[in-house]
């Protein structure tokens, strides 16, 4: 008796399930060796368009790649110096919390002794103390201090790939078996992330930059670490602003008092809602073609995947698993479910992405 229909789905998507479980089993056993190759990848997408540039400013491609690279690692180079000053200077000043600590928690315990309420510093210290905010810092930006201390092997990976990069199209139409094969739906999504990464970044620079001035202004200890956990987490969306404020409110607090903290917090506020809600998506527009929620889900996975370096990767990463299950008849309908709702009329051709997928289904159904 052939299986019915019903039976064929079932067994095609516990096969898929299967198939998914081996692959996320694999991805997070090999951690080692694929984080520092998509670093450099998607460092490449963002060096690339100024080595182009200058490749066809008559300049030969390994000098260009060599400016490109020299101001990569002289990027680099800076922000890891300041991170990791930074989080010396914190754990300098980690004793002086404990003492100021002690005395605030002191005074609360007299004044909840005073309406009736018993309850002893120790067991307050027990729940917020500095070496509890020590440790939250800590394990945030540790993971990315341990990626980027690989730099040699992501700049090296950096190097081979920006040489590619001029011949890849001819590489890919040759791996096509196509000598005119329109690439224009693989260099459209591309460019959507290009666009993604380099606005994230400038908005990211100018929310680092808002807040170290903030915290500088309001006398907070090591504003630049403050600036620089800003800049790094506004790459995570939705949560990222918020992990990214929490030590500094408690830092706040230990050091000036409740009233500074409230101040700290409100700077934080303004210039998330300034640059996170209005800025960007005034520069993003819709051109991701992710919904809000699989926003969200996809930093869990990837965070879970690969920590902190995989939630700051998860949109573009998301991004491409989508683009490559646009290329699938089969798995089409998961990219459809991954990216926004359709329009009214039932148009979902609202991003770049979706333009590109009405293309390529309608070269597909081409007569031959």
């Amino acid at each position: 008796m052939p299986p019915q229909p019903t039976s064929r789905a079932a067994y095609r998507v516990l096969l898929t399930l299967a198939a998914l479980t081996v692959v996320v089993a694999g991805l997070r056993a090999s951690a080692d060796v694929l984080l520092p190759l998509l670093l450099a990848v998607f460092l490449a997408i963002l060096a690339a368009p100024p080595t182009l540039w200058l490749e066809r400013r008559r300049l030969p491609a390994p000098l260009a790649v060599a400016i490109v690279i020299l101001g990569v690692v002289v990027g680099l180079a800076g922000f890891l110096a300041l991170l990791v000053q930074s989080l010396a200077a914190f754990r300098e000043a980690a004793p002086a919390y404990q003492a100021r600590l002690q005395a605030q928690l002191a005074d609360l315990e007299a004044l909840l002794s005073g309406w009736g309420i018993e309850i002893s510093v120790e067991e307050m210290l027990g729940v917020v103390e500095p070496g509890s905010i020590l440790g939250l810092v800590s394990s945030m930006l540790g993971g990315l201090v341990a990626a980027a201390v690989n730099t040699s092997l992501v700049v090296l990976l950096l190097v081979f790939i920006l040489l590619e990069a001029a011949g890849f199209p001819r590489k890919l139409r040759a791996a096509l078996d196509d000598p005119e094969a329109d690439l224009s739906r693989y260099a459209a999504a591309m460019t959507d992330i290009q666009r993604y990464l380099g606005i994230k970044t400038v908005v990211s620079l100018a929310t680092g930059l808002a807040i170290f001035l903030w915290t500088l202004a309001l006398g907070l200890d090591v504003p630049v670490l403050w600036g620089l956990t800003a800049f790094l987490f506004n790459y995570i969306p939705n949560v990222g602003s918020i992990l990214a404020a929490v030590p500094a409110l408690l830092v706040a607090l230990v050091q000036l008092g409740p009233g500074s903290m409230l101040a700290t917090g409100a700077g934080y506020l303004v210039v998330n809602t300034v640059f996170g809600n209005i800025v960007e998506p005034q520069l993003m527009g819709r051109s991701l073609g992710l919904s809000p929620l699989v926003v969200f889900l996809s930093l869990v996975l990837w965070g879970w995947i690969w920590g902190p370096v995989g939630m700051l990767l998860s949109v573009p990463l998301t991004m491409v698993v989508k683009i490559a299950l646009e290329r699938s008849a089969d798995l089409r309908w998961i990219a459809v479910l991954l990216g926004p709702a359709p329009g009214p009329d039932g148009d979902a051709s609202t991003s770049m992405i979706a333009r590109i997928v009405h293309a390529a289904r309608r070269t597909d159904h081409r007569p031959r």
